[in-house]
C-alpha cells in the first residue's frame, strides 16, 4: 500500500519550507494529492524520497543557476503574484474570482496598491501631435509589429515622469502608460474610459464581447517572473523609468516563445481548418512539429486562465471542442493562455494580432507592478555568468 506524507512531513524530509514545497509542486517536480481535510494536500512518500535523493547528490553552482532560471526555483522575492497548486493569485486574491467581475482598472490598482479612482481619473493622457500620422503609416500591420514602435514614441512625454513624484501622481502616471498603450493598440486617441470598453468600441463588439475582453485582460495582468516581467524588473532595478520597463516588456513579449506564441497558434488553427482535426494533428506530430498553445510548466493539470476563457467560448463552436479534445489527447496537455486568446479573437472576429494585443495590454499592468516593487527594493539585479569561452594563456 502506498504511503503518503502530509505537507509538514514532506517539507521536513526535503529540508525546505512549505512555501518551497509548494513551489516544487507548481513546477511539476512533485505531485500533490488531495488530503483528508479541505485545502490539505498529501505527497507520495516514494516521490518525496526520490526528489530528496536527487537534491542530496548536489550540483555545481552553474548547474543550479541554470536549472533555477529555466522553470526552476524562485530567484526573487515578490508579493505580487502566486502560482500554487494549479491556481493563480494576485496579491492574495484568486485571479479567476477577480476575472469574474472586477474591472481591469480595479485589478491594476490592486496590483499597484493604489486607489483605482485616483489612478484612473477622468483625465486622458496626452499624446504627441504626430502620433496619428505614425499610426496611419503602420495601419494594416499586426500588433506584433506595430505596438512596440508606436508605444515607444507615444509614451515619451511628460506624463510618464509622474511616477517619480508623489504616490498619487505615480499611480496616475502608471495609468497613463496603460491608456497610451491601449490607444496604440486600437489606433485611437488616448481615452479615459474603461479599457475593455475602449477595446469593444474600437473593435465593434457587443456588451457580451466587451465583458469577455475584460476577463481576458484581467487574466493577462500578471504571471509572476515570466520573461517579459523579469525584463521589466531588470530595467527598473537600474533606476530607469516605468516607461522603459514597459518598452522592455513589450520587446520580450514579441518573442516566439512568449507572447508571439499567439501567432504560432493562429497558424496552427489555419493549417487544421474545420475537418479531420485529429488526423491533421497526428500528421503534424509525426513529422516532428509541436502543438503550440498546449502545455504549461506551471500548470500540470491545465492552465486555469485558458480554462476560464475557453469555457466562455468553446461551447459555441463544436469544431473547437474537437480541437481542444484531440490536442489534449495526443500530447497529454491542456491549452494555454495563448491558445485561449486566439480563441477569443476568433470568436469575437477581432483583427489579426488582437490576441497578442490583448496579452500586451493586460500584461503591461504586471510590468508596472514589478517595476514599482523592484524600485522600492532599491536593489540592482546583477547575476553573474558562468564563463565557457576561450581563456587567454597565462604568460
Amino acid at each position: 500500500m502506498s504511503r503518503y506524507l502530509n505537507s509538514a512531513e514532506a517539507a521536513a524530509r526535503l529540508g525546505v519550507s512549505r512555501q518551497t514545497l509548494y513551489a516544487y509542486v507548481s513546477r511539476g517536480l512533485l505531485r500533490a494529492a488531495p488530503g483528508d481535510r479541505q485545502r490539505a494536500s498529501r505527497y507520495l512518500e516514494a516521490e518525496v524520497e526520490l526528489l530528496a535523493t536527487q537534491r542530496a547528490r548536489g550540483r555545481k553552482p552553474k548547474e543550479v543557476a541554470q536549472a533555477t532560471l529555466n522553470w526552476g526555483l524562485p530567484v526573487l522575492e515578490s508579493a505580487i503574484t502566486l502560482i500554487e497548486d494549479g491556481q493563480l493569485f494576485y496579491r492574495g486574491e484568486n485571479a479567476l474570482d477577480l476575472a469574474a467581475s472586477s474591472s481591469v482598472e480595479q485589478v491594476a490598482a490592486h496590483l499597484w496598491q493604489c486607489d483605482a479612482n485616483r489612478a484612473f481619473d477622468a483625465r486622458a493622457p496626452e499624446a504627441p501631435e504626430f502620433l496619428p500620422a505614425l499610426m496611419a503609416s503602420l495601419r494594416g500591420q499586426r500588433a506584433e509589429q506595430a505596438l512596440l514602435p508606436l508605444f515607444t514614441v507615444a509614451s515619451d512625454d511628460a506624463a510618464t515622469a509622474l511616477w517619480q513624484q508623489s504616490s498619487e501622481r505615480c499611480a496616475q502616471g502608471s495609468a497613463a502608460l496603460v491608456r497610451l498603450l491601449a490607444a496604440c493598440l486600437l489606433g485611437s486617441t488616448p481615452d479615459s474610459g474603461a479599457l475593455h470598453e475602449q477595446c469593444a468600441r474600437a473593435w465593434g463588439v457587443d456588451a457580451a464581447g466587451a465583458d469577455l475582453i475584460r476577463m481576458a485582460l484581467v487574466l493577462c495582468a500578471d504571471h509572476e517572473l515570466n520573461a517579459s516581467s523579469f525584463t521589466a524588473r531588470c530595467i527598473a532595478s537600474t533606476g530607469a523609468s516605468l516607461r522603459a520597463g514597459v518598452v522592455g516588456g513589450l520587446a520580450a513579449l514579441t518573442g516566439s516563445r512568449h507572447g508571439a506564441t499567439t501567432s504560432r497558434v493562429e497558424a496552427l488553427w489555419d493549417e487544421l481548418g474545420a475537418d479531420d482535426v485529429g488526423v491533421k494533428l497526428r500528421a503534424r506530430l509525426e513529422r516532428g512539429d509541436d502543438l503550440p498553445g498546449f502545455g504549461h510548466h506551471l500548470y500540470p493539470r491545465g492552465d486555469v486562465r485558458a480554462s476560464a476563457l475557453l469555457a466562455r467560448v468553446v461551447p459555441q463552436h463544436p469544431a473547437w471542442r474537437e480541437l481542444v479534445a484531440q490536442g489534449a489527447l495526443l500530447v497529454g496537455q491542456r491549452p494555454t493562455l495563448d491558445f485561449a486568446l486566439v480563441a477569443v479573437r476568433r470568436h469575437l472576429d477581432l483583427p489579426l494580432g488582437a490576441a497578442f494585443g490583448l496579452f500586451a495590454l493586460g500584461r503591461s499592468i504586471g510590468w508596472i507592478a514589478h517595476g514599482l516593487e523592484q524600485r522600492a527594493s532599491q536593489s540592482l539585479i546583477r547575476p553573474r555568468a558562468a564563463y565557457t569561452g576561450i581563456r587567454a594563456k597565462s604568460s
